[in-house]
C-alpha cells in the first residue's frame, strides 16, 4: 500500500482534546503511572485495544486465526532539545514491508523470558543497541496487525551515550523524530485508500523525514491515549 490518494477529515475526539504536552519531566510521570509494568505479559490477552482493523471495522471474529506473538522497542532518546523517539526505515530489498518506517522489533521466540526481552534482543540485532543502554518503562497498549501479528509495544528511555550499528540486511537508515510531534494527535492524518479490493482507512504522522503510517503510526497513536487520555473519557 502506497502513500494514499486520499486525506479525510476526522472527527476530534474526546481523549485528542486532553493531549497536552508539558514537558519530559511530565512524560515520564505519566509513563510511570500509566504504562503496564514490566512484570506483567501483555501477550497472554487474547484481545488487543488497537488494531489495523478499528478505522474500518472488518477484524475478524475471535478465534478465526491464531496471531503470532511480536514485540517492538519504542526506545526514547534524551537530546539538549527535548526527547526524541527512535525509528528505522526498513532495507529496501527485504521481501516484506520494504523500505517502510518501523520501530525496531520482530517475533518472539519461544527462548525470550518476556517480550521486552524481545524487543531488546531484536534492537541489538537491528540497530545494535546495547540492552544496558536502555532503562524500561513498561508496555504500551497492544495492536494487532492485519498481516496476523499480536504487538506489545515496550517503552524504554535509552542513555544519550548509546551508540547504534545497522544490520544492513534489515535496517537501511535509523533517524529519530520530536516526541512531542510524534505523540500530539493534532499532528495525525487520517487517510482512505483501496487495497485487495476494500476500502482501507490509517493514519499517518508527519516526519521532516519520512512517511510514517500503518501499524507504527498506529501503535503511537496508542501510547499516546493510553498516557494522555488517561484522565478523559477515551472515545
Amino acid at each position: 500500500m502506497g502513500q494514499p490518494a486520499a486525506v479525510l477529515s476526522a472527527e476530534t475526539l474526546n481523549w485528542e482534546q486532553h493531549f497536552a504536552w508539558a514537558g519530559a519531566g511530565d512524560f515520564l510521570d505519566r509513563a510511570a503511572r500509566f504504562l503496564r509494568p514490566l512484570g506483567d505479559d501483555p501477550l497472554r490477552e487474547a484481545h488487543a485495544p488497537f488494531s489495523d482493523y478499528d478505522l474500518s471495522g472488518d477484524r475478524p471474529a475471535e478465534p478465526a486465526r491464531a496471531l503470532r506473538p511480536a514485540a517492538v522497542l519504542a526506545a526514547i532518546a534524551p537530546r539538549p532539545d527535548g526527547l526524541s523517539l527512535v525509528l528505522t526505515r526498513r532495507a529496501d530489498h527485504l521481501a516484506k514491508h520494504a523500505g517502510q518506517v518501523a520501530f525496531p522489533g520482530g517475533r518472539v521466540e519461544a527462548t525470550d523470558a518476556s517480550p521486552a526481552h524481545a524487543a531488546l534482543r531484536e534492537a541489538q540485532e537491528e540497530i545494535g543497541l546495547d540492552p544496558a543502554k536502555v532503562q524500561l518503562l513498561g508496555y504500551g497498549p497492544l495492536y494487532e496487525t492485519v498481516t496476523g501479528f499480536l504487538v506489545a509495544p515496550v517503552v524504554g528511555l535509552i542513555d544519550p551515550s548509546a551508540q547504534f550499528r545497522l544490520d544492513a540486511g534489515e535496517v537501511a537508515e535509523l533517524f529519530e523524530v520530536a516526541l512531542d510531534s510524534a505523540l500530539d494527535p493534532r499532528r495525525h492524518l487520517l487517510h482512505e485508500t483501496l487495497w485487495n479490493g476494500r476500502v482501507r482507512r490509517y493514519y499517518s504522522i508527519p516526519t521532516p523525514q519520512h512517511f510514517l503510517w500503518g501499524a507504527t503510526a498506529g501503535m503511537i497513536r496508542g501510547l499516546a491515549r493510553q498516557l494522555y487520555g488517561g484522565e478523559s473519557e477515551a472515545t
